[in-house]
């Protein structure tokens, strides 16, 4: 029987999936034959699949890095509803016992998939135990958090590269819906992936409808968002700026609230009665949704412009699951832009740094990222974040073992130096608004707008957005020649930069240090703006 064979029965047999589309097997196939392997895959697309099946034929468990408690109650749950072995997880939102029984199941071969928070894996005592389990799969689920590109960086995920390796370097899995080509390079660097396999499957969600509406007030934009989500079919998603819109959007239409200042047992119930259809329309922050299958959503609404193209694109893909059409209605008001990048802002954490700094140079020997946990008066999100400042300044030092040494002089050099990390994010965060704005007031094709920035050529405008029906979109993307997507490229004032996204008269490109810019190329042409390397 050929690989793809065995995969294809054991997902037949185990899941009840007929069959397996060939981007799946492709990287199925690669994970048996020990490879690593990159998957981007767009939301909705069978991602969880590419671990599941490989993981009934390996010898050993199977552990799932995954960011969120709702996401792994989910992927435990749809585990539990196949004949595939016991799934379990570990998370500090569960009881000690509960964390007992998943340890000892997975210890006594009772269960094959462990799913872990990226945070857990900063214990020490975690990583003794998983350890001694000697996993044979190591996935990490929504892989561009530990991009700095990435639009939902996590500070955590920077240490996993180094958890590989402690465990004996599993086969390892990196997954992600959103990741253009300088995310999936940063993923590969990062995790120490050592010559993946790529599987990246077309971007395109070709029925779902994009459309931008444009307001001059607040009044007029709340008006055309509270009437168009009272007309749509439902069930539909509404994504606000900022907990108190979530708030007033819902009492407005009559629907659910769900943010991260709720009571985990509040968003836990939004959460399953809106995937047991008790719910019709969620009006959410950016907290809501992720790793959320839900075949039947029909639309999903911006009540204002998202943080990144990145993440807009994540969160419309979780609408029109079953094939059928669904909206993806942005509506934008040019001021949003102001307070979008106000709430992406990461102000620098000049106390932290410094504490940090201070602690690490006094410990006798290098530190745990626990240890360093138990001797600042930081949360361990701010900590690790601190830590990272630290690192990419070259003032932290990690050893294989996984612990941190500091290398500067005082605290005031680490504040310095690490300010200036801070500020290069910074601009990048601002420049991804920016691309956001190009995207809401642009007259061209909206999905050849998307697809480009994925680095996908669309070569006719699409017929299905609102640009195409008003007849506006008659820019072509421009035919294969210079400065194409994941082109290198040098710029006299902002340095090396990789193309993202090329049009008839424009280029996008993400710079190292000025994060995305574009570049009209006429320009360009005539001012010889940009060499390629």
């Amino acid at each position: 029987m050929s690989r793809h064979d065995e995969l294809r029965r054991a997902a037949r047999e185990t899941f009840g999936w007929p069959d397996l589309r060939e981007d799946q097997l492709t990287a199925m196939a690669a994970l048996l034959d020990g490879r690593d392997v990159l998957a981007v895959m767009p939301t909705g697309s069978g991602k969880s699949a590419i671990y599941q099946v490989p993981a009934l034929l390996l010898d050993g468990p199977t552990l799932v890095v995954s960011p969120l408690t709702a996401l792994q109650r989910d992927q435990v749950g749809q585990i539990a509803d196949s004949e595939a072995p016991d799934a379990v997880a570990v998370n500090s939102a569960q009881p000690a016992r509960t964390t007992t029984k998943a340890w000892d199941a997975v210890t006594e071969g009772d269960a094959e998939y462990l799913f872990l928070a990226p945070e857990q894996l900063a214990k020490d005592e975690v990583l003794e135990q998983l350890a001694e389990i000697r996993p044979s799969l190591f996935v990490v689920d929504e892989a561009h958090c530990v991009s700095s590109w990435g639009h939902d960086f996590r500070p955590d995920y920077l240490r996993l590269g180094h958890v590989i390796e402690r465990l004996g370097r599993p086969r390892v899995l990196a997954m992600t819906a959103t990741a253009g080509g300088p995310v999936r390079d940063d993923i590969v660097e990062h995790l120490g992936l050592r010559d993946p396999v790529r599987v990246v499957s077309g971007f395109d969600r070709a029925n779902l409808y994009l459309a931008v509406h444009r307001s001059t007030t607040e009044e007029d934009k709340r008006n055309a968002v509270l009437r168009w989500v009272r007309e749509a079919p439902k069930p539909g998603l509404v994504y606000a700026a900022t907990r108190k819109d979530s708030e007033r959007y819902a009492e407005e239409l009559g629907a659910v609230a769900f943010h991260a200042g709720m009571k985990a047992a509040d968003r836990k119930r939004v959460h399953e009665d809106f995937l047991a259809d008790r719910v019709e329309v969620v009006v959410a922050t950016s907290a809501f949704g992720m790793g959320i299958d839900k075949p039947n959503v029909r639309f999903v609404v911006h009540a204002s412009v998202p943080d990144s193209v990145d993440s807009y694109y994540q969160q419309i893909g979780r609408a029109g699951r079953d094939g059928e059409r669904a909206d993806a209605q942005l509506f934008y008001r040019p001021e949003d832009l102001g307070l979008q990048k106000f709430l992406t802002a990461r102000p620098f954490d000049d106390k932290g740094v410094q504490e940090l700094a201070e602690t690490l140079r006094e410990q006798h020997g290098p530190a745990s990222p626990q240890e360093i946990d138990g001797e600042v008066q930081q949360s361990h999100r701010r900590a690790m974040n601190n830590l990272n400042l630290l690192e990419q300044s070259g003032l932290v030092e990690e050893t294989a073992q996984g612990r941190f040494s500091y290398t500067g002089t005082g605290p005031a050099e680490a504040a310095e130096r690490a300010a200036e990390v801070s500020q290069r994010r910074r601009k990048l965060d601002r420049s991804r608004v920016e691309v956001m704005r190009e995207y809401a007031e642009t007259t061209a094709c909206r999905r050849q707008f998307l697809l480009g920035y994925f680095g996908e050529t669309l070569a006719e405008p699409c017929g299905f957005c609102d640009t195409c029906d008003a007849g506006t979109a008659a820019e072509q993307v421009a035919a294969d020649g210079e400065f194409q997507p994941g082109a290198s490229v040098r710029h006299a004032e902002w340095g090396i930069g990789q193309v993202v996204r090329r049009e008839a008269e424009k280029v996008t490109v993400l710079f190292d240090e000025a994060g995305y810019r574009s570049l009209s190329i006429p320009a360009v042409r005539e001012r010889g703006l940009l060499t390629e390397e």
